[in-house]
């Protein structure tokens, strides 16, 4: 029955062409969608993981509560025994020490007086150590637009956005002024030896990033810190297991009444970062479910054309005595064999389109103007195991309930109405 039911399908295009086509470019549309899901939307939480949020974050419970003010005055101390003891318990994670911190950069003419100023979000990270990922985890070098690295102590990086509007040139010194740890003023000259743009309006506007150590010595932080970010080492982020660290991290302190007290926060915990990591997790089910109504609809229509000009080859199977009920399974043998076909092409079609999409990348930074929050300047798809079976979902279940719905209309007719349009 099978080789008959294949047989019949090939030779007979008119049975087998359009439904295929449909399922193909539904599948199609099915797994490009899915991995442009996956690579926006994961780029999106990757990005602002890396610069912001981190897999995890530790503070003490003071500063989370103030996150949003950046209470350096509330920061961690001993923050190098807490760094070590964090990568014992959890390995599976790289740990960073940072230092977020807002100040005002003061760029002094040729006699020593205000030339321009600008307020600038300050960010603290490990530049210098031989053993820091940190450069490499924000994209940095391949950043930097005019100048250099960052390569010794008393050198920073500046948002080259903001150094134009400020007029500042790689070698130039500026002064940054701003508050310690204790509430007292600073004010700590840096010479500039690059700027930067990272494609978000978020960090170009005004940004300034030093090295953790210079931070420190600017704000009076001694072997202080803001926050300690994990990042998991696989690169992409896990919520379970982000949760589960968080829960035994925070046990032993959920009784201590101690505002310097750690506390760990997964990515979902933060601002509206569980929103976006939700839904990831369910516009692909919205995805497929628009295709199969969409594509079952279609096929619902082809089955009931083809119907029509199949009535004459019912007829003539049901005089030789054939059951409705047997020729109704049969019509769904067909349309399985049709959805897994369309569903093998859409899927290798999407597949190339998403694989193309993956490696070339389409630039988006004009439209991120003005957004406060960090998107990717690119889009990228992102290909996983799910893509390689997450169209044959909508490719066979549209065409069997599309065949079901047409399929209905053989219990409809009489067997003598099929003779008669047999006769004619």
């Amino acid at each position: 029955m099978t080789r008959f039911l294949l047989k019949g399908l090939f030779y007979d295009k008119s049975r087998s062409r359009l439904p295929i086509i449909v399922v193909a470019v539904g599948v199609m549309l099915t797994v490009f969608m899915n991995a442009y899901i996956t690579g926006f939307m994961g780029d999106t939480i990757e990005m602002n993981a890396r610069f912001t949020h981190g897999h995890l974050k530790v503070m003490t419970k003071a500063y989370a509560e103030n996150e949003g003010q950046l209470p350096n005055d509330l920061a961690m101390t001993e923050v190098s025994a807490l760094k070590e003891e964090l990568s014992g318990r959890f390995p599976e994670l790289d740990w960073a020490a940072r230092i977020h911190f807002g100040g005002l950069v003061d760029v002094p003419d040729e006699q020593g007086e205000t030339r321009s100023q600008g307020p600038a979000a300050g960010m603290g990270i490990d530049l210098l150590s031989p053993e820091s990922r940190e450069a490499e985890r924000l994209n940095i070098r391949e950043s930097i637009v005019r100048g250099r690295m960052v390569q010794n102590p008393g050198e920073a990086l500046m948002a080259d956005q903001f150094s134009q509007k400020l007029k500042v040139n790689p070698g130039d010194e500026v002064t940054l002024i701003g508050s310690t740890m204790h509430g007292s003023m600073s004010m700590y000259n840096f010479k500039v030896a690059g700027t930067v743009s990272f494609g978000t309006e978020a960090l170009d506007r005004g940004s300034i990033i030093l090295d953790i150590e210079d931070a420190r010595l600017a704000l009076d932080m001694y072997d202080a810190a803001g926050e300690l970010i994990g990042l998991f080492k696989t690169g992409f982020y896990d919520d379970t297991h982000a949760m589960e660290i968080a829960r035994e991290f925070n046990t032993p302190f959920e009784t201590d009444g101690n505002e310097y007290a750690p506390v760990m926060k997964s990515l979902t915990q933060q601002g509206s970062m569980g929103q976006l990591v939700k839904m990831l997790d369910v516009w692909s089910v919205y995805i497929i479910a628009v295709f199969i109504l969409a594509m079952a609809l279609v096929l619902w229509n082809a089955g009931l054309l083809g119907g029509l000009r199949r009535y004459g080859e019912f007829g003539v199977r049901l005089a030789m005595g054939e059951e409705k009920n047997h020729l109704y399974r049969t019509l769904i043998y067909e349309s399985i064999f049709i959805g897994i076909a369309g569903a093998i092409i859409g899927t290798s079609i999407g597949l190339l389109f998403a694989a193309w999409v993956q490696e070339k990348g389409i630039n988006i930074s004009g439209l991120m103007e003005g957004s406060a929050m960090m998107y990717p300047s690119a889009i990228r798809t992102r290909i996983t195991p799910a893509d390689y079976y997450i169209g044959f979902i909508p490719g066979l279940f549209s065409t069997v309930v599309g065949t079901m719905l047409a399929g209905i209309g053989i219990y409809k007719r009489k067997t003598s109405q099929l003779f008669k349009e047999l006769e004619a």
